[in-house]
């Protein structure tokens, strides 16, 4: 325990080392010019270390605690909200799972059965590539760590490579840090600026279909690659890029250097409690779906069923790729909430063994004056 404390009439403040100025949010102060050693107590300045010694009050330290205690509660909850909100929509993704294999399975059938014709679907024409257009998904809200950082940096290298081989590309924005993000930098060709909210629906994917069909079918680009945040698991989300146009007959989803970004095995969690405190539990689940026909009998022609179902099945892959944007930020944001907990738990553990040390050197003091008091000869 360090404490200075000046001898006479008057006790100075206690001065600690150990607490910085920009941690406890308080005014450097230059140390009394008269101090008396008591007991092997440090000096307010240490030689060879040219650092001033913090003067936090006891005042000071109770207000501090104070804050990082309301700003636990403060992140605590945010944690829980992020939690349930993650969970919805994770739900949603996996719902939407058998609809797409499914749809997948029908595509490969008609496919199959068209494999001798020479059909011509706009949504899977295969062009030189000339210039591309790059839909970037990020988050509306910032505190979630590094989710919106990551896509971004991911973005920046997909568009660094498309310069270093001669190839053109423009960018459409989803999400409100991606829009400014891209708004500060007039250099990078943005084609349009698009929101698809906190709970995206089929509307709101068939919407942005709807602009991304009208590019590649109109020939202002040649080929459509999607970069979202791929939910693995709470710990872990996966940026990737995959082709989003044109579009496989066979409905295979890979990312541009050929791996299957499809997942079959999906982490869902719970939240319990556990030590009078919340808790996840996390369990690996396999989606089923029920079996499919492999021979299918068509009323209509194979390419008009086939023109029918890749719009059906973009607008499927769209919103799949929203709802896990959504599904991994709300992880990431959880996630940042439960360290800021732990930090703040941390810092408010250290404060207040400053605070009694503070406390207790101060008393100590006040005992040691009013002994040296007594002893004085009347």
């Amino acid at each position: 325990m360090a404490s200075s404390i000046a001898c006479g009439s008057t006790l100075k403040v206690a001065s600690f080392e150990g607490l910085h100025a920009r941690s406890l949010g308080l005014r450097s102060a230059e140390p009394a010019a008269s101090v008396d050693m008591l007991a092997g107590d440090s000096v307010a300045r240490r030689e060879g270390r040219g650092s001033s010694v913090v003067t936090a009050g006891l005042k000071d330290l109770r207000d501090r605690i104070a804050t990082v205690k309301n700003t636990q509660k403060i992140t605590d909850a945010m944690k829980l909200v992020a939690a349930a909100k993650v969970r919805r929509a994770q739900e949603a993704v996996v719902n939407g799972r058998p609809f797409s294999e499914n749809l997948v399975k029908v595509l490969y059938n008609v496919n199959e059965q068209l494999a001798t014709e020479d059909i011509d679907i706009p949504l899977t024409n295969v062009r030189p590539v000339k210039k591309i257009a790059l839909v970037v998904i990020t988050g509306d809200r910032g505190l979630c760590g590094g989710f919106n950082n990551y896509v971004l940096k991911k973005a920046e290298q997909r568009m660094k490579e498309l310069r270093a081989i001669g190839v053109e590309f423009t960018v459409v924005s989803i999400g409100k840090k991606g829009n400014g993000y891209f708004k500060r930098r007039p250099q990078i060709p943005v084609d349009r600026y698009l929101d698809a909210g906190n709970a995206p629906t089929t509307k709101e994917a068939q919407a942005i279909a709807d602009e991304l069909f009208a590019l590649f079918v109109s020939e202002e680009v040649d080929k459509v690659e999607l970069l979202y945040t791929r939910f693995v698991s709470l710990i872990k989300s996966d940026p990737i890029i995959h082709t989003l146009l044109p579009l496989s007959p066979q409905g295979e989803v890979c990312d541009v250097n050929g791996a299957c970004v499809d997942a079959a095995d999906d982490e869902m969690f719970r939240l319990t409690t556990k030590d009078g405190k919340f808790s996840v539990e996390r369990e690996t689940v396999r989606t089923e779906t029920p079996e499919f026909a492999g021979v299918l009998t068509f009323e209509q022609e194979p390419v008009q069923i086939l023109d029918a179902l890749l719009p059906l099945y973009l607008n499927s892959q769209l919103l799949r790729a929203l709802q896990e944007s959504i599904a991994s930020e709300l992880a990431a944001r959880m996630n940042a909430m439960n360290n800021a907990s732990d930090n703040a738990a941390d810092l408010k553990k250290s404060l207040s063994i400053s605070y009694n040390r503070q406390r207790q050197a101060k008393i100590t003091g006040e005992i040691l004056e009013i002994v040296a008091g007594s002893t004085v000869q009347i």
